[in-house]
């Protein structure tokens, strides 16, 4: 039997922070995936920095400079498309959520540092097989309406997400927490017609502040999949009330939904009574400036707005000669993936989709497309920023290989295809898929762009056959791939159904170790880029840009918006 390790406040810690102190002398793990990995398997923060301090013989966070007291109030004015805000649960784009994330909050948080931190939850544990996570709640947190967060909130919300009837993609993050059921339907070949259903006692109520998650299989991750933009945690009676957050903004958050107009803007106010530090901002107002991005930077430069979403890579030149706006990069796992469904001809045939794949130059594309601010996409959307990523042999144009895939799949002569694109996250994309197409025509594939607005590909992303879909950036590469990849899964566009790969991935996110686990996702990549379902360009950096006057901002890789720390100077 292990003997049980307590730290100086007699809290339990995970038998395998030892192990990770050890790696990280041995100079076998970096302190970024130490930091990571500690805080995950329940360390606090600033211990886990002291404990890499000690280790390293040098302090982890150096003293700041002096810096300007933080003023309060004011109104920040923020440009970024306004959308529909009903359900948390289904949230599709991040824009959706930055709003909603004032009012509605999550269990834990992670920073731009991609350190998962204790948010709604004061704590949380982890068994030593990783399959059993329980998570201490804050007491004395109010909902706006008065009551009290509790327990029933968090448990009514996994059950929630977890209800196929929702259709959240929050069942493909937490599929360790799903059982597959036959639905007693047949599809159109007489084959059963599978689901998936929340396994019986997955949530289990401890008591009125303590919820504990009982899984299937060992998941490292539980505490960074609880940031995800859907898992904002509403009050158990959000379906009774209506179902919809922009007219029943009950929250725990720090500010309160004064006004909500899609394609207009959006108001939050600061709201009394919040649990947390008092913010600086008085309010924060959303203008929806359309969807013309060159019109974005033009509205920072004219003070309509002091922040902006994001600019596309081919306005950063412009960006950084405006006098009194400053420009933020972050290097991120965001992309675009040009993906065909497999149950769609011509895009059935591995042979079709191994053939515009080895027609493809990353690296060109990203010169081409996007001035080299990334990293060339390898097919798998595994980022070589994710700490689990492997490293696999360098993909070639091979133009031999694609004349002869076409040939034996019955296309001696060539092929033309049609790929939707919308540019939902910048021109790029356009140029992506242009400098694509030529590279496309000397294995004789003549790549037809269907270009359409932005919108109306959003309306279409997860039916046409052949379409190029953004992505954000999730912290870990297993994220994305239980999100889209995995079988039956409500965000697998690319209708992927492979068993091998859902138990290789299952096994890679089960696995502590940092390097036996990237031995694993070798495989996990490998299988995803060798059936050619994903075809990636790159990785791209991305930019926003603020009035210098916004003090406190930093962007997160994936877009999030964190104000309750920021102030206007």
């Amino acid at each position: 039997m292990k003997k049980e390790i307590k730290d100086e406040n007699g809290k339990r810690v995970h038998p395998y922070v030892p192990e990770l102190c050890e790696q990280l002398r041995k100079g076998e793990l970096d302190r970024r995936e130490f930091l990571r990995t500690a805080t995950l398997l329940g360390v606090s923060a600033g211990a886990a920095y002291g404990m890499a301090g000690k280790i390293l013989g040098e302090p982890m966070v150096k003293e700041a400079a002096a810096a300007e007291d933080p003023k309060m109030g004011g109104t920040l004015r923020w440009g970024m498309q306004v959308q529909e805000m009903t359900d948390p649960a289904k949230f599709d784009w991040t824009e959706k959520s930055n709003v909603a994330r004032h009012i509605v909050e999550y269990l834990c948080r992670t920073g731009s540092d991609n350190i998962t931190r204790p948010y709604l939850a004061e704590g949380w544990e982890a068994s030593d097989d990783l399959k059993t996570w329980t998570f201490k709640l804050r007491k004395g947190v109010k909902w706006s309406n008065g009551d009290d967060f509790n327990a029933d909130d968090v448990v009514f919300n996994f059950t929630r997400w977890l209800d196929p009837k929702t259709g959240s993609s929050n069942i493909g993050l937490f599929a360790s927490m799903v059982e597959e059921i036959d639905t007693g339907k047949k599809d159109d070949k007489g084959n059963a017609v599978m689901g998936k259903r929340m396994t019986a006692g997955a949530v289990e109520k401890i008591d009125s502040h303590t919820v504990r998650l009982n899984l299937n299989s060992a998941v490292l991750s539980m505490p960074e999949n609880l940031y995800n933009y859907p898992t904002a945690i509403v009050h158990r009676r959000f379906e009774a009330e209506g179902g919809d957050l922009s007219k029943n903004p009950v929250g725990t958050g720090a500010y309160a939904l004064a006004e909500h107009r899609v394609g207009d803007k959006a108001v939050l106010k600061r709201r009394d009574g919040y649990w947390g530090k008092k913010p600086f901002l008085d309010e924060i107002v959303y203008v929806d400036l359309g969807e013309d991005r060159a019109a974005w930077l033009a509205a920072l430069a004219s003070k309509q707005v002091d922040g902006i979403y994001q600019f596309d890579v081919n306005q950063l030149d412009m960006a950084e000669r405006l006098p009194g706006v400053v420009v933020h990069t972050a290097t991120t796992a965001q992309t675009a993936i040009a993906r065909m469904q497999m149950d769609k001809a011509p895009f059935d045939d591995k042979r079709i989709r191994q053939a515009v794949q080895a027609c493809m130059d990353h690296e060109k594309l990203l010169q081409l497309a996007y001035r080299g601010k990334g990293a060339p996409g390898e097919d798998h959307h595994v980022s070589p920023i994710h700490p689990e990523y492997a490293k696999l042999p360098v993909q070639k144009q091979d133009y031999a290989k694609a004349k002869k895939l076409l040939a034996d799949a019955g296309h001696p002569n060539g092929i033309q295809i049609t790929i939707d694109v919308g540019n939902t996250s910048g021109k790029w994309e356009l140029d992506a898929m242009q400098a694509f197409r030529e590279q496309c025509k000397p294995a004789g594939i003549d790549l037809v762009l269907n270009v359409m607005p932005s919108s109306q590909y959003w309306e279409v992303w997860d039916k046409t056959p052949f379409g190029f879909t953004s992505w954000t950036h999730r912290p870990l590469g297993v994220m994305v791939l239980n999100l889209g990849y995995r079988s039956g899964v409500p965000w697998n566009e690319s209708h992927y159904n492979n068993p091998a790969f859902d138990k290789a991935l299952d096994e890679a996110s089960a696995i502590l170790d940092v390097n036996e686990r990237r031995k694993k996702m070798e495989t996990v990549q490998s299988i995803l880029q060798d059936d050619a379902v994903a075809l990636q360009p790159l990785w791209r950096a991305v930019f926003t840009a603020t009035s210098d006057k916004v003090k406190g901002y930093s962007t997160h890789p994936t877009f999030y918006h964190q104000f309750n720390e920021v102030w206007l100077a």
